[in-house]
């Protein structure tokens, strides 16, 4: 009860004074409702009722998987079609040219979500997918491929920010990270996807356009079900639509649950919703700590060298004589069995540890692609060695470091802050996935696979030193919870 206190001294001192005295009698009154909902809370949830919620909003993480592998295998047969064969500048726009939408569409994602609400975000953001598809699928020129591809890419970037937000805020808390890793899986799947859809491209003339158009389907099937899927009860709320919100939470949770859900709200969100938040008060405001773990996960994230791997597999694979669609085929098994594994370990081992194992796991398979590119090694045994470290430092990516930033992100953001948090971090994501993918290939040829490997297996001992130090754990605490541990009083 002494706790119960202290929460309700700490949201007192939080909150403007011309609201303080409609707190104090507030509290005595939850004091008394937090008490019966004690006995309540000892149940979770049923999972039934929020988990075909999640599910819709995942659609989005597929279109990103599909999306990031569609032009791989198609690439070459687009450039002959499209008449800019034998052109490596083209080639790469068409397939970077995505990275620039998506980081338009992130930079937006917070402002956006914020200001229309989580479920038309996620209708908007099936739009220019669905154009940019058509487009990419009927057009005759490179100048209409790049139109399409960077359409695309505006709704990539919106949508995964906006999943990751919606997930954490209609979630139990009990299952946010269960669910929160369908993220990743969805994004396996649609690489997949992308891959098996492929295959035909090389005996089917112009099955290219066919893998455009499927594209379209995921994307339509978005902007209907939204109609039907509830509204975020932490944006109505924050909306002042508390009305709403209680009544969507019946929805997510069921009746039983809907008064702590809201009393756990309604401690830290009161009149924050007629606050503006500014780009000043993310990088040097009271909310810097959890911008800065934030953004520096992520930023790890692309430094630990994943994309360049991705990038660089098909060459590794082709050298031990692996045919290219058998290699992406087992990249694609790898990640998607670590990302099932990490969903059934999420909510159990936790995301803090998760994130250890998997940092250094990756480390570990870097020095065994460092040892591959040793010049003391047989040919035999480096072979071996570089397929099976590219193929664990995929696994363990998998594992931790890859579904787990945007998982804890908007759990450790506050409800106030947390879309343009959110936006902010993908943003840099972004930025440093580019960057990765323009100087990989330079910095190999400059370096060496062995200096180079040296560089992000070292990166990814630093993720660990930085998690080790400055992330919490957030398994089974509600929002509210993780908000006052991390949050330093005004």
């Amino acid at each position: 009860m002494w706790s119960h206190q202290r929460e309700a001294f700490s949201t007192y001192k939080r909150v403007p004074s011309r609201d303080r005295s409609t707190i104090v009698g507030d509290v005595e009154e939850n004091s008394a409702l937090l008490q019966n909902s004690m006995d309540m809370e000892t149940t979770n949830p049923s999972w039934l009722l929020s988990f075909p919620h999640v599910v819709v909003a995942t659609i989005t993480s597929l279109l990103f998987g599909y999306h990031l592998g569609v032009v791989n295998e198609p690439l070459e047969s687009i450039s002959i079609d499209l008449g800019f064969s034998g052109n490596t500048l083209a080639e790469g726009l068409v397939v970077s040219t995505c990275l620039g939408g998506a980081f338009i569409g992130s930079l937006f994602s917070g402002w956006i979500a914020d200001g229309i609400g989580r479920r038309r975000a996620f209708q908007l953001c099936a739009l220019p997918m669905i154009i940019g598809a058509a487009t990419s699928a009927t057009t005759k020129t490179l100048a209409g491929m790049l139109i399409g591809r960077f359409l695309v890419g505006t709704g990539m970037g919106l949508g995964p920010p906006v999943a990751s937000l919606y997930v954490a805020e209609v979630s139990p808390a009990s299952l946010r990270g269960t669910y929160g890793s369908f993220i990743q899986i969805a994004t396996c799947l649609g690489l997949m996807g992308a891959l098996f859809i492929g295959f035909p491209v090389k005996e089917i003339a112009g099955w290219w356009r066919v893998c455009f158009w499927v594209s379209t389907i995921p994307a339509g099937l978005l902007a209907f079900a939204m109609i039907f899927c509830a509204e975020s009860p932490h944006w109505l709320y924050k909306k002042g639509r508390g009305a709403e919100a209680e009544a969507e939470f019946e929805r997510l949770l069921g009746g039983s649950h809907v008064k702590y859900a809201m009393l756990e709200l309604s401690k830290l969100d009161r009149g924050d919703e007629a606050d503006t938040v500014r780009l000043t008060e993310l990088l040097f405001g009271r909310h810097f700590k959890v911008v800065y773990i934030g953004s520096t996960l992520f930023a790890l994230q692309q430094l630990s060298g994943i994309n360049a791997v991705f990038y660089f597999s098909s060459s590794v694979f082709k050298s031990a004589g692996v045919p290219s669609d058998v290699a992406n085929a087992l990249i694609g098994v790898a990640n998607l069995s670590g990302s099932i594994i990490a969903m059934l370990l999420m909510d159990k081992l936790g995301r803090k540890l998760l994130l250890l194992w998997s940092f250094f796991g990756m480390t570990m398979a870097l020095v065994l692609q460092v040892a591959a590119a040793n010049t003391f090694m047989s040919g035999t045994g480096s072979l071996y060695l570089s397929v099976g470290g590219m193929l664990m430092f995929v696994l363990t990516f998998a594992l931790g470091a890859g579904p787990v930033p945007g998982l804890l992100l908007p759990e450790i953001f506050p409800n106030r802050i947390r879309a343009k948090a959110m936006a902010f971090c993908m943003s840099v994501h972004w930025v440093i996935n580019f960057f990765v993918g323009l100087l990989f290939l330079r910095l190999l040829e400059l370096l060496g696979p062995q200096l180079l490997y040296t560089i992000f297996a070292s990166f990814c001992m630093m993720a660990v030193v930085f998690v080790k130090r400055n992330v919490m754990e957030t398994k089974g605490k509600s929002l509210q919870e993780i908000e006052i541990a991390l949050l330093p009083p005004e």
